[in-house]
């Protein structure tokens, strides 16, 4: 989850299509790798933060602490909904580094039964010089992987 459109849609499709009542939803967000001098960051770059409750999600100062910075509320409006609507908890980790490294991780160290991506839609080019991150998890996670394409209006 990185609030970008694609993530968006990808999190619609995930609690229209897959979440069931009494499931677990996972939102993992990577921010990038930043060198703490001290305290909890410097821990939570190695293991991740801990889990965040959905009531916290839409509190500032709490995702400041973890250096998130929303950039679009109706997720949290989804999740919310979702949630409630299906009876689902959900939480947030975040990790800090290469997401399709940190991803894969997660996915064993959460663990998780499955991961669902978002796909930004990069041409050839762009996705041959920086890298799919969705590319990468598909061939790489040890649990299935479903990735929603983002289809630009």
């Amino acid at each position: 989850m990185d609030f970008s459109p694609s993530s968006k849609n990808a999190l619609k499709w995930a609690m229209e299509n897959v979440v069931r009542k009494g499931d677990h939803l996972i939102l993992i967000t990577i921010r990038p790798e930043a060198h703490y001098e001290k305290g909890e960051m410097q821990l939570w770059e190695v293991t991740g933060s801990p889990f965040i409750p959905l009531s916290d999600l839409s509190d500032p100062a709490v995702m400041k602490k973890y250096g998130v910075k929303q950039h679009d509320p109706e997720i949290v409006d989804i999740v919310a909904a979702g949630a409630k609507q299906k009876e689902v908890q959900v939480l947030m980790k975040i990790y800090w580094g290469d997401p399709r490294e940190k991803l894969c991780e997660a996915i064993d160290a959460i663990p998780l039964t499955c991961i669902i991506v978002g796909n930004r839609g990069l041409g050839k080019l762009k996705r041959a010089i920086m890298g799919s991150v969705s590319n990468y998890v598909v061939n790489n996670a040890s649990c299935p992987v479903t990735v929603v394409k983002h289809h630009h209006d």
